[in-house]
C-alpha cells in the first residue's frame, strides 16, 4: 500500500487515537490539518465513489459539528447537490467527518476512511 493522506484536528481524541493506531501499525502516512486544508474537490469525489456514490454523501459530513448545525444542513443535505456538497466541503474543513482518510490502492480500488473504526481500519489497511 501506497502512503495514506489523513486529515486531522488537532482536537479531536478520535484523530488522535487514529494517529496512535496508524503509527502502532507501524503504516506509513501524510497527516494534514483539516481546518487549515480541508481536503480537495477531488479527494471529496474520490471518496464518495470508495463510500459507494450519493448515497454516501452523508457520511461525509461531520454531523455533529457546529458549522453543520448551523448551516441546518440536516435538513438541506437531502436536497444539495454532490456538487454543491463537495463545494461547501472543500471549503470547511470542520463540515467533515474526521479523521479522513484517503490512500492509493496496489492494484485495487483504493483506501478510503472516514471516521476511527479500528475493526474496520484494521480490514482495510491489511498488509
Amino acid at each position: 500500500m501506497s502512503t495514506l493522506t489523513v486529515y486531522t484536528y488537532a482536537n479531536c481524541d478520535t484523530c488522535r487515537r487514529a494517529v496512535k493506531w496508524l503509527r502502532g501499525q507501524g503504516l506509513a502516512f501524510d497527516e494534514k490539518p483539516i481546518r487549515e486544508t480541508p481536503p480537495t474537490p477531488a479527494e471529496l469525489r474520490t471518496m464518495l465513489a470508495l463510500l459507494g456514490g450519493a448515497g454516501a454523501l452523508r457520511k461525509l459530513f461531520n454531523t455533529s459539528g457546529l458549522d453543520y448545525r448551523a448551516q441546518k444542513l440536516g435538513e438541506k443535505l437531502p436536497t444539495i447537490s454532490d456538487a454543491d456538497a463537495i463545494t461547501l466541503l472543500a471549503g470547511n474543513g470542520n463540515l467533515v467527518k474526521r479523521p479522513f482518510v484517503l490512500g492509493a490502492g496496489s492494484g485495487g480500488p483504493g483506501v478510503g476512511l472516514v471516521g476511527f473504526d479500528e475493526a474496520a481500519w484494521k480490514t482495510a489497511l491489511a498488509r
